[in-house]
């Protein structure tokens, strides 16, 4: 295996496109490449992709990536996956060949299978063995669906003919060419299947979701030594795996109790570290593993935002107001504020800390005077609301932030981040390097490979960038957010 490599390819897996990144051995990117990733909407609340084109197309921007580092494979210390979770498939443990298109994280057609355990009284073992509340967001649901909707899969599943995985380990088998088959602890972790103390699969749950134990893989930390590929002309070791939200807490080196990020991404995704105590949330939020650089159990206390980003994209491709994501800045910036617009883009339901699968998605507070600007701004706005409705339940969980780190595609919008600071009356960070998903796996995978030393050497690495002060006083913040409060109050299902 080339460990003497002097750089790590990070393979970022997302829900809107496949990237591959090269890091050095400072952190700093070396090459990139990246391809979006064709949506599939069969019905209304149904996000489907396709998994043959996730893995032609990371491996395609990690030979393009390599190519413009001018890099060959002796020269990968180690290769870092990071994913979208949650997004569940499916596939034939012969062929290789998926039975289903992959069924996205936000996809809800499992909704009826999660009402019926909830009816059976089950949320509370469901949410003490996982952390997690029992919502179609989750792997084991869809997976369940899958069983239940492809002819003779539970069959063939109980035949042990057949693997289910997450994005991660659906890389891994095809970067193995089907000789590994695993995952990490915080993929694991949001599957609903996996018992986050214990850090094994739970027995009682797969029963109860009548999900054979021979489908699934065998789980390991984060930074590990999973196998190696020869792809790319000569044997790499794959040392990292995290799902993409662990990944960015651990790539904005957030190690330790009390320190936090939130990914500005298709959703958005805020993550609090917990250490190594396992703590539940009395207010909306769920509980997971966080990326652990050893097999000692490692917490975050995380809230998900179904809708962020993607309500740009939805300015775009729905509305048409814009020709390109990148305009939406300047057109939200061309009025002062939203004009007394609200929106409350629950477009698949409403996530943490409402949990409320039924509500769809409002425009409050239109004049005659709202423009597509107004509705522009209240769009960009609607992803700090419900990001601040995030961290206020965070805050009675656990403990207040003193700032907050950020990362993700939407983070470069400043005034976003801007508005966010000033909900939150704390500073907003945004590291030099925003591309911290692909960071962490990288981080991991170097770890493992020892291209790094440790936490420390990790810390120093991690680059504060353009820092966000808050402008609002405390009246000003709360009558805000009184006003979310009351738009979020017209989307949610009587």
């Amino acid at each position: 295996m080339s460990q003497g490599g002097r750089f790590l390819l990070a393979l970022d897996q997302g829900t809107s496109s496949s990237r591959s990144i090269v890091f050095d051995r400072e952190a700093r990117i070396v090459a990139m490449a990246q391809r979006e990733l064709p949506q599939h909407f069969p019905q209304a609340g149904w996000v489907e992709h396709d998994p043959r084109r996730i893995w032609q197309d990371q491996l395609a921007t990690a030979q393009e990536a390599l190519a413009k580092a001018g890099a060959t494979a002796a020269d990968i210390a180690a290769i870092g996956i990071t994913n979208q979770r949650e997004t569940t498939l499916l596939w034939d443990r012969r062929t290789g060949e998926p039975l289903h298109r992959a069924i996205v994280w936000q996809d809800r057609r499992a909704e009826p299978i999660c009402a019926a355990l909830r009816e059976r009284g089950l949320e509370a073992k469901f949410r003490q063995r996982t952390g997690l509340r029992i919502d179609a967001y989750f792997s084991g649901p869809k997976l369940r669906w899958l069983l239940d909707q492809v002819p003779g899969a539970q069959a063939r599943a109980e035949r042990g003919e057949l693997a289910f995985g997450t994005v991660d380990s659906w890389l891994l088998w095809q970067l193995t060419e089907g000789r590994v088959h695993a995952t990490d602890v915080s993929n694991a972790s949001r599957t609903m299947l996996f018992d986050i103390a214990r850090q094994q699969w739970d027995a009682e749950l797969l029963d109860l979701l009548n999900i054979p134990a021979s489908l699934l893989p065998a789980v390991h930390p984060s930074s590990y030594a999973y196998g190696e590929t020869t792809l790319f002309g000569a044997p790499v070791l794959i040392g990292g795996i995290a799902g993409d939200q662990q990944s960015a807490l651990f790539g904005q080196a957030c190690f330790g109790p009390g320190l936090a990020k939130n990914t500005y991404g298709t959703g958005c995704f805020l993550l609090m570290h917990g250490g190594g105590e396992m703590r539940l949330s009395q207010h909306g939020l769920v509980t997971s593993n966080a990326a652990q650089a050893s097999a000692a159990p490692q917490f975050a206390l995380e809230g998900s935002v179904f809708v962020g980003g993607a309500v740009v994209q939805w300015l775009r491709d729905g509305l048409g107001v814009i020709k390109s994501s990148t305009e939406v800045q300047a057109l939200a910036a061309s009025v002062p504020d939203a004009g007394g617009v609200m929106m409350v883009p629950a477009f698949t339901g409403l996530g943490a800390p409402y949990w409320d699968a039924e509500a769809r998605g409002s425009i409050v507070g239109l004049t005659r005077g709202s423009t597509a600007a107004h509705i522009a701004r209240a769009a960009v706005e609607s992803i700090a609301y419900q990001s601040a409705a995030l961290i206020e339940a965070m805050a009675r969980d656990a403990q207040p932030l003193t700032e907050l780190r950020v990362d993700g595609g939407a983070a470069v919008n400043d005034l976003l981040m801007q508005f966010q600071a000033d909900l939150l009356g704390i500073p907003v960070i945004r590291p030099e390097n925003t591309e911290t998903t692909a960071l962490g796996a990288a981080f991991l995978a170097g770890l493992a490979a020892g291209t790094f030393s440790g936490l420390d050497e990790l810390t120093s690495l991690w680059r504060p960038g353009r820092r966000f002060e808050p402008g609002l006083d405390t009246a000003a913040r709360g009558e805000r957010m009184a006003r979310w409060a009351h738009a979020v109050r017209q989307t949610v299902a009587p």
